[in-house]
């Protein structure tokens, strides 16, 4: 219980990074900043907080960031981090921008020799994806995706029990995403958010899967282990003169057989960020909500229900390692994407230090996991366009 608190202890050194977007009227910088000091193993070191120089100096300010590293662009950034000494420059960068600066960026920083953690989706391309599997593989960069919903300890022991063959073979998997937050045509009014998930330029292909989509294509596999083979994905945009789809549903076939749903929505009214997923195997089933993310169900054939509770010893290893609290004391969404953060960045101490990471360490959503839910969202698109089934096994490498 509480492992990560007590390895924690015993670091010797912080890893550094520095921040791509996250200014002072970004959505989510702030809580990624939150999730990385959570357990005083890394250092924010350096920024390049907004597209104007004056808001990234504002933000640098207000976060006490020596002013000598606070950069007006992420160019300037990746080429003055890359030019100090070893002992002093980022070990990663977080990248928390629009997607269309997702690619360039990554691309970049990891020419430049660090390493990488990145919102979802990764690319808008999956031409772009791959380049960047393939300049992680020659560069030797660790890079990560923050699927953050991956970091909460009880999906983590539920993927531990389907593992371990407690609810059989799988036969059915559902995975839901809705919100209502696009009912409205918020982006008409400037708002931020909308404005740049409803542009194509920025967004990319795709608005709801893109944003929702990749989350539930990447639950899926995270938990069960299974692959998809092909997919009938209905796209469909209900907001007037919208050009990308706020609604989702796709039919899955995985590649042992089983049946899957996969539905993802901004417009469902009354939803705020409700994820949650249930599995169906020929033994037993499991179920999980966001929203009330400290506890798992696990239904049996011929048993009573039972409900794994967070923080307790009789959880799986991997749920206690990502667990600080004990139980009765919720953890939620901070402390998963904080999981992200630790993980990552225990494996580049380890690559650092010449030493194998944990057993744990390495559990984070990779460059190969981003490429995938690329190549899911274009694929959605293609089979919704087509009203046809499609093949969607992918290997990037």
């Amino acid at each position: 219980m509480a492992g990560i608190i007590k390895e924690g202890s015993q670091k010797q050194t912080k890893i550094k990074y520095g921040m791509i977007g996250g200014g002072p009227d970004a959505f989510f910088g702030a809580v990624h900043r939150a999730a990385a000091a959570l357990d005083g193993e890394i250092e924010l070191a350096a920024g390049a907080f907004s597209s104007s120089a004056e808001k990234s100096n504002a933000q640098g300010t207000e976060l006490m960031i020596d002013p000598a590293r606070v950069y007006g662009s992420y160019q300037e950034m990746a080429e003055k981090e890359a030019g100090l000494p070893a002992e002093e420059r980022i070990d990663f960068v977080s990248i928390v921008t629009p997607n269309h600066i997702h690619y360039p960026a990554a691309k970049l920083f990891m020419e430049a020799g660090i390493n990488i953690i990145c919102d979802k989706p990764m690319t808008r391309t999956i031409e772009e994806a791959e380049d960047l599997c393939r300049i992680a593989k020659e560069k030797n960069k660790i890079f990560a995706v923050t699927y953050t919903y991956t970091g909460y300890p009880m999906v983590k022991q539920a993927r531990k029990l389907i593992k371990d063959g407690k609810i059989g073979e799988i036969r059915k998997i559902v995975v839901l995403y809705p919100q209502g937050w696009l009912t409205n045509t918020i982006e008409k009014d400037g708002a931020k958010q909308a404005v740049w998930r409803t542009d194509p330029e920025q967004a990319g292909i795709s608005s709801c899967m893109g944003d929702l989509g990749t989350h539930i294509e990447n639950m899926s596999n995270y938990i069960t282990g299974l692959e998809m083979e092909e997919i009938l994905a209905d796209l469909t945009i209900f907001g007037k003169d919208r050009v990308l789809d706020d609604d989702g549903n796709v039919l899955v076939h995985y590649e042992n057989g089983a049946r899957g749903i996969l539905y993802a929505s901004q417009i469902s009214v009354g939803e705020e960020n409700n994820l949650r997923f249930m599995v169906y195997g020929t033994e037993a089933s499991l179920e999980w909500h966001q929203e009330n993310p400290n506890y798992l169900y696990l239904r049996s054939l011929d048993g009573p229900e039972q409900v794994y509770k967070h923080g307790n010893d009789y959880l799986e290893d991997i749920a206690g390692h990502n667990s600080r609290l004990p139980f009765g004391h919720p953890e939620a969404f901070i402390e998963a994407l904080a999981n992200v953060y630790l993980n990552v960045s225990r494996t580049i101490l380890a690559k650092k230090q010449g030493r194998k990471p944990g057993e744990f360490d390495t559990d984070f959503p990779t460059v190969q996991d981003g490429a995938k839910g690329v190549y899911f969202v274009h694929k959605t698109v293609e089979s919704s366009k087509s009203k046809k089934w499609v093949n969607v096994k992918y290997d990037p490498r």
